[in-house]
């Protein structure tokens, strides 16, 4: 590869930004997971108790 032809692709592949898109998807996608996650563990919790007093009703 010639010193230009180098120079040439670095310069394309610090201007390319198609991968910042997928990245920033990437960041929504994770919050959004963290999200559920957390809802998930503190509903839980309160189910478990309810499905518990059920369970005792029913013994």
């Amino acid at each position: 590869m010639t010193l230009r032809r180098l120079a040439r692709f670095a310069s394309k592949f610090l201007w390319d930004e198609s991968g910042a898109t997928a990245i920033e998807y990437a960041l929504i996608a994770s919050g959004i997971s963290i999200v559920i996650v957390a809802a998930v563990i503190g509903i839980g919790g309160s189910l478990k108790d309810r499905f518990d007093g059920l369970n005792g009703l029913l013994k």
